[in-house]
């Protein structure tokens, strides 16, 4: 299973927390995904933003996809499509990272109903493959989502933050179906993706 980022947006260049902001990919993120392989998949899921489903059409051209709603990014609320800079004067903001990001965003979703709602989505999607019996997937989605998912299944366990992803990259895991099955919580990470840089 491929567990993807979407490539760039224009805020994200920019730093901003790009979260309910329904942004498209920019240049630099549709060239980004021209310019790399990513592996085939046999079932394609993304999340129902432009951005990720952009980024599904890009790479798996032809092909149909299944939304899933709740692989949609985190609500950053009051903090939405600004960033540390525009934000540095803002109290909030600072109790927000003195609290290390463990604070809700102010009026909008909380670190702990964010990632509920992504294992929630990420549980739909096994749960689809081993009902189908299928060899390979790939989810298209947030970093933030990608991070909850290889936080809470990998083991040995890591930080949330230790999963960080850049845009247009991600994770290859195995699943193992009989494991999955009994205790919910077994990933095993097999590489970095893009793990091959160019198509030329």
């Amino acid at each position: 299973m491929v567990l993807l980022r979407h490539s760039f947006t224009a805020g994200n260049l920019k730093k901003r927390y790009i979260g309910v902001t329904d942004e498209p990919l920019c240049p630099e993120g549709t060239r980004f995904l021209k310019e790399h392989f990513y592996p085939d998949a046999e079932h394609i899921f993304v999340s129902p933003l432009c951005r990720c489903v952009q980024t599904a059409r890009l790479i798996y051209p032809d092909r149909a996809f299944h939304i899933i709603e709740e692989l949609a990014e985190c609500d950053f609320g009051d903090f939405e499509n600004k960033n540390y800079q525009e934000l540095s004067d803002n109290p909030d903001y600072q109790k927000w990272i003195d609290s290390g990001a463990a604070l809700p965003f102010p009026n909008g979703e909380s670190r702990e109903a964010f990632r509920w709602r992504t294992l929630r989505g990420f549980q739909k999607v096994v749960g689809y493959c081993l009902n189908r019996k299928a060899k390979s997937a790939a989810v298209i989605t947030h970093g933030g989502n990608i991070m909850n998912i290889l936080e809470e299944y990998v083991s040995p366990k890591k930080d949330y933050y230790q999963w960080h992803v850049e845009n247009g990259c991600g994770y290859l895991v195995e699943l193992e179906r009989s494991l999955w099955k009994r205790n919910w919580e077994e990933l095993h990470i097999v590489a970095r993706v893009p793990h091959i840089p160019s198509r030329h």
